[in-house]
């Protein structure tokens, strides 16, 4: 099945055993391990190496973005991964082998791909060494020729054949794992494989990126809850951007030494999620250490709040939260936001009938699920993280029991939500960094029923009513054609469908006959749609007036 990728694998092999990453792994804790160290250590590379500071991290470098990439959702893992390894995973958040500044160049000054024109011309001042390096791209300073503090990001040169190539062998051992493990199936693995291989794709073009990160900072101008820095040029392999000041969200001793409220910073971190997802419905879906920073107080002031005397909060310096890197960006259908929805409301309610219901309702089970069964099941496994704060619940571990779950009981989870499932792990790594004893159960339920009351708010609903109104009354005009193909397909079915012809070309002649007054039924109605979302005290009024003009025509 592998034998296309036998070379990838084997370098894959080679790499780690070079780097004698079985040194690294906690066999005692995790046993189900020993083969795979056994199997490093045979291969030639291995022999005469010993232990070597910083493995994992080299190793998972060389090896590629997509490991990278992984090292990156374990980094905020403390609950899954050895306190040793979590260090070295920490450094790929920022701290990647950088490329030649003068491949950076290069790819700044490509008339084709970046911005045509020379670095001396772009720029006052442009510093050769990188401020950052990640994954997907490295960042250097710079400042514009009106003075303005800047960040250039540089896509990593002949990045995307190593990616491609990688999403091939990844999307065999999916298929291969897919048809042997039913849980595997449930996820829509190969799916998440594809959909996760267009999204890596789309992050190395920067002009996606770009757009994605004015979108966002449109989103949440002028809010007390994040800023999105200023996209100031595009193309696509470079991106200048707004500098901002602040520090990444995984250096807590920072925030004490500053003052902050870390308790009211993780509140605020997980309103921002919420927003996105269900207010927006565009959510940052790489949110590792990397790419979510805290702002810091002016320069001028900051070594003043980083004294023992002085607070920031004394300083009157409230933090947002930074969002950066908007590659990655997550959204929803309308019916799928509100089935979410829906299933935490339930499960903060501690409904678990509730719960299975709107599971069946969606579609995510066979007609024949034993439905009390699945309720028990899903009761007993997410019922206890209810009474528990952020650093008591082990979402990877209630997350695996899930999947069980939906294998045991024949579940299908649709592929769009599981990028979802990866921002949450996400979001709770760092919930669990910055305070552990976040509650976030009370912080939630009142985001989640007041978004659920808006949807179901009659008046809004009247008002997108009245905004469609022009596309339903046009559309109108299409029932008699469809009506007609109807008729002759029906006709091509022989002499067993007269009865029904008959009734059919009757309810044709009727609607035919009455058209003129349904049509002035839909503009009455929509008049009353307009007057109701216009007039304040007597919407309700219009309100049961045009309901009441519905069922008159249903009736009529």
């Amino acid at each position: 099945m592998l034998l296309s990728h036998r070379a990838r694998l084997l370098e894959l092999w080679r790499i780690a055993a070079s780097y004698r990453i079985d040194t690294h792994i906690p066999l005692d804790d995790a046993p189900q391990m020993q083969s795979v160290a056994r199997l490093i250590r045979l291969h030639p590379a291995a022999w005469g190496k010993k232990h070597q500071p910083n493995a994992i991290k080299y190793a998972l470098e060389d090896m590629g973005t997509l490991f990278l990439k992984l090292g990156q959702l374990l980094s905020t893992r403390r609950d899954l991964v050895p306190p040793e390894i979590i260090e070295q995973l920490i450094q790929l958040q920022d701290q990647v082998k950088p490329f030649d500044p003068e491949i950076a160049i290069k790819q700044i000054q490509d008339p084709k791909q970046g911005l045509g024109q020379s670095v001396n011309t772009l720029f006052a001042r442009f510093d050769n060494k990188p401020l950052a390096a990640a994954s997907i791209a490295q960042v250097h300073t710079a400042a514009l020729t009106d003075g303005r503090e800047v960040v250039v990001k540089v896509v990593r040169p002949d990045i995307r054949t190593t990616i491609i190539a990688d999403f091939e062998l990844l999307r065999e051992l999916a298929s291969w794992i897919s048809a042997r493990v039913e849980a595997a199936r449930a996820v829509h693995i190969i799916d998440i494989v594809e959909d996760y291989r267009q999204v890596m794709l789309n992050e190395l073009d920067l002009t996606l990126e770009a757009d994605n990160t004015t979108k966002m900072r449109n989103n949440f101008l002028g809010s007390a809850l994040m800023y999105v820095p200023e996209v100031y040029d595009a193309s696509k392999n470079i991106m200048v951007m707004e500098r901002i000041q602040g520090v990444p969200i995984s250096q807590v001793e920072t925030f004490d030494k500053l003052g902050y409220d870390r308790a009211a910073l993780a509140e605020k971190g997980l309103t921002i999620f919420f927003t996105q997802v269900f207010r927006d419905n565009f959510f940052h879906a790489d949110m590792h250490p990397g790419n979510v920073f805290v702002e810091t107080p002016p320069v001028k002031t900051l070594s003043a709040a980083m004294s023992d005397e002085t607070s920031s909060a004394r300083l009157g310096h409230q933090p947002r939260y930074i969002g950066l890197d908007c590659a990655i960006m997550g959204t929803l259908s309308k019916e799928d936001q509100m089935i979410v929805a829906r299933m935490l409301l339930a499960v903060m309610n501690n409904n678990f009938t509730a719960l299975v219901d709107i599971v069946s309702r969606a579609g995510w089970i066979p007609p024949n699920t034993d439905k009390h069964a699945l309720m028990r099941d899903m009761s007993r496994t997410v019922g206890p993280m209810l009474q528990k704060s952020i650093n008591d619940i082990d979402f990877a571990g209630v997350l695996m029991q899930i999947l069980d779950i939906a294998r045991r009981h024949h579940m299908s989870i649709p592929p769009q939500l599981m990028l979802l499932l990866k921002t949450l792990v996400h979001v709770e790594g760092l919930g669990r960094d910055l305070y552990p004893d976040l509650d976030i159960w009370s912080l939630a339920k009142p985001i989640l029923s007041g978004w659920i009351k808006e949807q179901l708010d009659p008046m809004r609903n009247l008002q997108q009513l009245r905004t469609q109104l022009p596309e339903i009354l046009l559309s109108s005009t299409d029932i008699p054609k469809l009506l007609d193909q109807s008729l002759q397909s029906l006709a091509s079915q022989g002499s067993r469908q007269d009865s029904q012809l008959r009734e059919i070309q009757q309810i044709r002649a009727d609607m035919l006959n009455d058209r003129r007054r349904d049509w002035i039924a839909l503009a009455g109605f929509g008049v009353f749609v307009a007057i109701a979302t216009q007039v304040g005290f007597l919407a309700p009024i219009f309100y049961i007036l045009a309901l009441l003009a519905v069922v008159w025509r249903i009736l009529a």
